[in-house]
């Protein structure tokens, strides 16, 4: 009697997120971890690999590198702080307090501070892979706040509504550096003054 020829043996699934945009999601997730933990120089792709559960070749996979982790963790964190716009928004809050409730967490961690102002300037180098994230921060909070959310006053004989964005990014990454320098300083109630001076008031809005 003939031995019963031996069945093949089944391909290996992989998990239910191998290949899909949650585990791409988990991955961006552990790069933010690392990125404010360590900073873009000092992160590596071992340390977020460790971080979302995945192997480095499993991360390699998804990303090419560093460079398109960086810019994923950028998106991810802009897209982060509008939900939590909206959530405030939704909960009633005074728009001019929005922006100062949003940054909160932010300012609260000094390490983040560092590596977020690091990153900025090291940003003002052409060469380097954030350099257009950051070139395209203003156009992108001009129309946050140009939209429903947000609005800016319109141009005033003193500033256009371009500049006023300037004027309040300029103003924040400032109160970056005031808050590590003086940690005891409440800093952020400065930018909600300059935020009553830039928020249109949309029944004024509706009466012209």
């Amino acid at each position: 009697m003939t031995s019963p020829e031996k069945a093949e043996p089944r391909k290996r699934r992989r998990g239910p997120n191998a290949s899909t945009p949650a585990r791409r999601a988990q991955i961006v997730r552990a790069a933010l971890e690392s990125f404010a933990q360590h900073g873009y120089e000092r992160a590596s792709l071992r340390d977020i690999a460790g971080r979302a559960q995945v192997t480095h070749s499993a991360l390699l996979r998804h990303f090419s590198g560093k460079d398109e982790l960086l810019l994923a963790a950028l998106a991810q964190r802009e897209a982060d702080e509008e939900a939590l716009a909206a959530r405030f928004i939704e909960a009633g809050a005074s728009r001019q307090h929005i922006l100062s409730e949003v940054l909160r967490d932010e300012f609260d961690d000094p390490g983040y501070q560092r590596n977020w102002m690091a990153l900025a300037i090291a940003a003002t180098d052409p060469a380097h892979p954030a350099h257009e994230f950051f070139v395209g921060r203003r156009e992108r909070m001009r129309t946050r706040f140009s939209g429903s959310q947000l609005p800016t006053s319109r141009d005033s004989p003193y500033l256009s509504a371009d500049e006023k964005v300037t004027l309040v990014l300029a103003l924040m990454d400032g109160l970056r550096i005031q808050s590590l320098l003086d940690p005891s300083r409440e800093t952020l109630g400065l930018l909600e003054v300059v935020m009553t001076l830039v928020i249109t008031d949309p029944e004024q809005d509706s009466g012209e």
